[in-house]
């Protein structure tokens, strides 16, 4: 498969997969509540808010005023990763989980005036996230991996050239 059609796919599909989380959630659970402290009790829950502004609460109520951002960055990853099809693999991996978690929230900020939020490690009183957030957390990650492997490979000795010996020296 070529990269670029991996980056569409994956972007696609991690859309989609934030988008049927979501909607499940909305369902499932009461705003504020949670389903029977499941998975992990005390640890880890699903739980239902809704965030009106940007990461972690930020800017309550002017999550809108970022949704250029969110077209930016889901335009530039996808013109970056078909322009550059020869790059590494996880770098279209990161650019599709970036491009997913920007349209995810994107979409419901546009549509719903909100991000609807569902993880919560309650243990550390982590702020509440949902598949959106984790895309755009791991691809994070996984840019910072690619960008420290690519400084390593280039700072790495180059074969040594060999001398020609002197005339007479031998």
């Amino acid at each position: 498969m070529k990269r670029p059609y991996l980056f569409l796919g994956l972007s696609i599909g991690l859309l989609i997969l934030d988008q049927v989380v979501k909607q499940w959630v909305q369902g499932a659970i009461p705003r504020g509540g949670s389903i029977h402290g499941l998975p992990l009790p005390g640890f880890f829950e699903l739980t239902l808010q809704y965030n009106e502004g940007i990461a972690f609460g930020f800017l309550q109520g002017k999550g809108t005023l970022l949704s250029p951002i969110a077209v930016a960055i889901a335009g530039g990853t996808g013109w970056y990763s078909f322009k550059h099809p020869k790059e590494p693999i996880l770098t279209h991996i990161a650019m599709a989980l970036l491009a997913a978690g920007a349209v995810g929230n994107l979409y419901d900020r546009v549509v719903h005036g909100r991000v609807t939020d569902m993880f919560w490690f309650r243990k550390i009183n982590f702020p509440v996230f949902n598949v959106a957030d984790s895309c755009i957390t791991i691809a994070t990650i996984l840019l910072i991996f690619t960008w420290f492997t690519a400084a390593e490979q280039s700072k790495s000795p180059q074969p040594a050239i060999s001398e020609t010996p002197t005339p007479g020296t031998e």
